[in-house]
């Protein structure tokens, strides 16, 4: 049976985030050139997922829809699902498989959990009692993707010494940055670190810095560090291989009928 890996990525009105995903896509092709995967967006590109759908449907049998996103909000929960099955109802015939998006796991961790880190070594390893974490999401109407978020930085706080690890976003609901730096100044941190908790550059992540900006002029006593968005680590990458191989495992175990996994 032909497969195709649709790859769907978010899109950004920033034209270099969706470079990005571009570049991100071939990275994958040359790690697994056996896997046929083409790359589509849910929007602000050219290739949206009615088309990228329509090829794949066109040239394969069984179509694994792997969304690259890191929280299940509204696009991972309906938008995609709902596209995926009008692509159905065009073409019967045709297997549609939808992957997990990335999710708050292990892997996500591991890539937060070592920035954090690097950001510590870029301070001089200051005590971390007194360093304050901020995870920085993107923010969303859905409480469970912004949950995904609280969850990560949670397992930060287990994982080490520092006495406040925050969530803010940059969009949609609060707490937002000032509001979180605010707060961990006035517990007496004399360090803050934020984690973006993006995958790509985009426009959130231009405002980002011009955030941490503001915040830098705001508190001149407080020493600022910031880790750079996930983009091309290593953990993404597994994350997607070990995706589709549970699909792949599945596909072979039963085959038949068409199986819809978010």
């Amino acid at each position: 049976m032909r497969k195709t890996i649709l790859l769907v990525g978010h899109g950004s009105r920033n034209s270099a985030g969706n470079r990005e995903i571009e570049l991100f896509s071939d990275q994958w092709r040359e790690r697994q050139p056996d896997l046929s995967i083409e790359l589509c967006f849910i929007e602000f590109a050219e290739v949206l997922l009615d088309d990228g759908l329509e090829w794949a449907a066109r040239h394969a049998e069984q179509i694994i829809v792997v969304p690259l996103v890191l929280s299940a909000a509204g696009h991972v929960k309906q938008e995609i699902p709902r596209h995926i099955a009008k692509a159905q109802g065009n073409h019967p015939g045709k297997m549609f498989v939808y992957a997990p998006h990335l999710g708050a796991c292990e892997s996500i961790f591991s890539i937060l959990n070592r920035r954090l880190k690097q950001s510590m070594d870029n301070l001089d390893m200051p005590d971390p009692r007194t360093t304050g974490v901020i995870l920085l999401g993107r923010g969303s109407s859905d409480r469970i993707a912004n949950g995904e978020v609280a969850k990560m930085s949670r397992w930060l706080y287990e994982e080490s010494e520092h006495e406040l690890v925050d969530i803010a976003f940059t969009g949609v609901t609060l707490p937002r940055l000032e509001q979180a730096v605010q707060r961990q100044v006035r517990l007496g941190m004399t360090q803050v670190i934020v984690l973006p908790y993006y995958l790509f550059t985009g426009t959130l992540i231009e405002r980002i810095q011009r955030q941490m900006g503001h915040v830098a002029k705001q508190y001149p006593q407080i020493r600022f560090a910031h880790s750079d968005y996930f983009g091309f680590e290593p953990e993404i990458f597994e994350l997607l291989d070990q995706r589709c191989g549970e699909i792949a495992k599945i596909s072979s175990d039963d085959g038949h009928g068409r199986h819809h996994h978010s």
